[in-house]
């Protein structure tokens, strides 16, 4: 494992150099981390995750872009409980990276409770308060206000578990009564959030089979209020070459769409299916 030779800068953060590190691999997602006189942006397509988590006319404004892009995408008239699984997808899959990204790339879990998280999805650009933050005991970082040390790598990622809950918990419950889904499903959703957000920027970092490693050791499969395992294996390519690939906790319902295509990871999309797609990716 490295870590950083040194401190963050003072006017900086422990996290900050992570998305920093993020949005020069995957330039449409960028974070920023708020200082303690800086107001969180509203208006203009901005969201807080509070506000999602309320579930009210915040999200119905927030899933209205859903429906239309469904509309415009397609042709379709969406089923509501659809465009709600878009939406939710949309929003979790780059909140987890707030939390995930850091960990994977220096060792440090912040806390982003959703009252300090707030998204503007047409830029890609989330803000955040970090309050708080775990990390290891020789992290020079634990000298820093707000760190939390604690004693190993198996607890550090009891905090991985513990934040993304936090933060997604309420958010859930937000989306839930408009996805027909029960909660087994929505952890579900969850799970596999955490699990192919850092999967796809670990590849763009040139680290996936590290991350591969780290995702199953952090959701080996026995861990509430979590649905299922990192689930990853390994298919074989035309030539021989190994093809990673998943199994998903959940399904996005893209196929109420497009039923002839569906995810590379989806349960319904078969081995053959996903070594074709999969070699012709590569």
């Amino acid at each position: 494992m490295t870590l950083p030779a040194l401190l963050p800068h003072a006017t900086g953060s422990a996290v900050t150099g992570a998305y920093t590190r993020l949005a020069e691999v995957f330039p449409g997602l960028r974070a920023q981390v708020l200082t303690d006189d800086e107001t969180a942006p509203g208006g203009a397509g901005w969201v807080g995750a509070q506000e999602l988590a309320a579930g009210g006319a915040a999200l119905d404004a927030f899933l209205a872009w859903d429906h239309a892009q469904v509309l415009r995408d397609y042709g379709q008239q969406p089923r509501p409980d659809v465009v709600a699984s878009f939406g939710l997808h949309r929003y979790a899959w780059p909140a987890c990276l707030l939390v995930t990204v850091p960990w994977f790339l220096h060792r440090r879990v912040p806390r982003i409770p959703v009252q300090d998280v707030a998204f503007q999805r047409a830029l890609g650009h989330l803000t955040v308060r970090v309050r708080e933050f775990a990390c290891l005991p020789d992290d020079p970082a634990a000298a820093l206000p707000g760190a939390r040390v604690v004693p190993d790598e198996a607890a550090l990622r009891a905090e991985v578990l513990t934040a993304v809950a936090d933060h997604i918990g309420p958010v859930l419950d937000g989306f839930g009564p408009r996805m027909r889904r029960g909660r087994r499903a929505l952890w579900g959703m969850a799970t596999d959030e955490i699990v192919e957000g850092l999967w796809y920027i670990a590849h763009l970092l040139g680290e996936e089979r590290r991350a591969m490693a780290e995702l199953e050791a952090l959701l080996p499969g026995t861990t509430k209020p979590y649905v299922g395992s990192a689930g990853f294996r390994e298919l074989t390519g035309p030539d021989g070459e190994p093809l990673p690939t998943r199994d998903r906790a959940s399904c996005c319902l893209f196929y109420t769409l497009r039923p002839e295509d569906t995810c590379v990871t989806c349960p319904r999309t078969c081995d053959t299916d996903r070594v074709r797609k999969l070699a012709a990716a590569r």
